[in-house]
């Protein structure tokens, strides 16, 4: 597997807590659940990076 890119973000906290609550509903870590958004909104405006699952089978 590659090596992960690591990234500083800076968030707004009600965008923070909202993930938080979202990724708490799907089990994941936020860290996880902002990977999970980010590959949603690629694949909806037909981005989809190459060798990547498919972000609702998950």
């Amino acid at each position: 597997m590659a090596e992960r890119k690591k990234l500083l973000l800076r968030l707004d906290p009600a965008v923070h807590e909202a993930l938080a609550r979202w990724a708490a509903d799907d089990l994941r870590s936020v860290n996880a659940q902002i990977e999970y958004a980010l590959r949603l909104a690629l694949k909806s405006v037909g981005r989809t990076p190459k060798r990547d699952p498919d972000p609702t089978d998950e």
